[in-house]
């Protein structure tokens, strides 16, 4: 199994922005299910949550021919959104991911699971105007109370899971192998398992760490 490595420095700052939230939203935290194991169904494929242009959908609905890519995201975090010169951050490359699987069959969402945060930084109305700011080119829904996070042991901002047709798990991780500088990308790793799926191949990097901030739940 491959890890990610990143330039320390850099890393260090995303990761020290990120304890901070974690800090101020720790406070009746809870612990979500293990992390979805690869070769597992989609949890709640059949729940519906609401997307930015208000309409409500679910993974069923959202599947494409070939797949579903889902990825656990948010409008703050410095390894989604960047971080100045320091990070580029993985917001960037997301529409050019979403075109990557369209072409290949494979639908994107993106989930915003920050319960903690629905007050401010991440409201259905902040959602909308962080998708508009950004031209999101994919859904971007509102998993209220964080449950498909739970069911997927999401950890991270953001968390990646591929899906092949039949909603099971080929894939789970990061987008690729470097947060700080799309241009230094080695190892593209969802746009290398979208292929492996398509080709009907197994993935040859199933597993990576997940790098981001912590997804910020509530007790229930």
């Amino acid at each position: 199994m491959k890890t990610l490595l990143f330039p320390l420095k850099a890393t260090l700052g995303v990761a020290l922005i990120c304890s901070i939230g974690i800090f101020l939203t720790s406070a009746g935290t809870v612990d979500p299910q293990p992390e979805l194991p690869v070769g597992a169904k989609a949890p709640l494929a059949d729940q519906m949550m609401m997307n930015v242009n208000g309409t409500q959908m679910s993974l069923n609905t959202a599947v494409g021919p070939n797949g579903l890519l889902v990825v656990f995201s948010c409008n703050t975090c410095p390894f989604v959104i960047g971080n100045g010169e320091k990070s580029d951050g993985w917001e960037g490359r997301y529409n050019e991911t979403a075109i990557f699987a369209k072409e290949n069959g494979v639908s994107m969402v993106l989930v915003n699971s920050n319960e903690a945060k629905r007050d401010n930084h991440d409201s259905m109305e902040a959602m909308k105007e962080h998708a508009k700011e950004n031209n999101y080119g994919m859904p971007y829904l509102l998993d209220a109370e964080h449950q498909l996070a739970d069911a997927f042991g999401a950890l991270k901002t953001p968390h990646v899971y591929l899906f092949d047709a039949d909603m099971t798990l080929v894939y789970r991780g990061s987008l690729d192998d470097n947060v700080n500088d799309a241009s230094a990308v080695k190892e593209h790793y969802v746009k290398d398992a979208i292929t492996a799926v398509v080709n009907g191949k197994p993935c040859t990097v199933p597993e990576t760490k997940a790098i981001g901030c912590s997804i910020k739940r509530v007790s229930k």
